[in-house]
């Protein structure tokens, strides 16, 4: 089920690359402050949630993309990054001068139907035990990986393989990043044929909810197969009928 999800613009002065349309079309999102008293609220036409992970090393932009996406203010646990740290993360965005130490966490409603929590777990795996803690009720994750350094994903994908969480990857793109054929990067990433590998820009909304959209096609994929294997909680029949929506909307 892989598909490429860009941002609308790929043109635009940021320089990142050109990409690939994504066949899963995002239906709308409520905009901020549309599903309540400045937005808190969800709205009650919402039928169905879903916790979902955002995972990934350290500087590839999962508080970005919750930031981006979230229709509340997003809780951010921001810290400034240490001396002492420097010897063991390793930093490719210029000027990142802080790091997620606990979660990040947003909100979107999809379609006015579906609300979407998302928590975004720190990047270094000294955090390891607040991603078991993070991941009791979730029922996938969005791996975000960057192509300036691969090997910086394999402990955030390892850890989503022990937890036994389904999951699609998302690669962030940005400027000057090199660019790799799809079968070079699941060859790179070991990732099974059946897991979505996406394209997203996370500073754009739609390109990221984009990404959003493909995981949770997987999640219905998954929860549908027949095959011996994990077993995971399936999706509320919310979660289908509003990706199918979309999917139906953009054919």
């Amino acid at each position: 089920m892989a598909s490429k999800a860009v941002s609308d613009d790929p043109d635009r002065a940021s320089g990142h690359p050109d990409a690939h349309a994504s066949p899963l079309a995002p239906a709308a999102p409520a905009a901020p402050g549309a599903s309540g008293e400045s937005g808190k609220y969800v709205s009650p036409g919402v039928t169905g949630a879903a916790k979902l992970l955002i995972v990934g090393p350290l500087g590839v932009g999962k508080t970005t993309l919750i930031g981006t996406v979230s229709e509340i203010e997003p809780l951010s646990t921001e810290a400034v990054m240490t001396r002492a740290g420097a010897g063991v993360d390793t930093v490719l965005t210029p000027g990142k001068t802080t790091t997620t130490v606990a979660l990040d966490f947003g909100r979107i409603t999809i379609d006015g139907a579906l609300v979407l929590y998302l928590f975004g777990t720190p990047g270094q795996q000294r955090f390891l035990p607040a991603w078991r803690d993070l991941a009791k009720g979730a029922l996938g994750a969005l791996a975000l990986v960057d192509t300036r350094d691969l090997a910086a994903s394999f402990d955030a994908l390892g850890n989503l393989e022990d937890l036994g969480l389904p999951f699609a990857v998302a690669v962030n793109t940005f400027p000057g990043s090199p660019r790799y054929a799809e079968d070079e990067l699941r060859a790179a990433l070991d990732l099974l044929p059946g897991t979505p590998l996406v394209e997203c820009d996370a500073r754009d909304m739609r390109s990221s909810v984009r990404a959003l959209i493909a995981l949770l096609g997987h999640l219905i994929d998954t929860a549908a197969d027949p095959r011996p294997g994990p077993s995971w909680p399936a999706p509320p029949r919310a979660v289908d009928t509003t990706v199918n929506t979309a999917v139906t909307e953009s054919s």
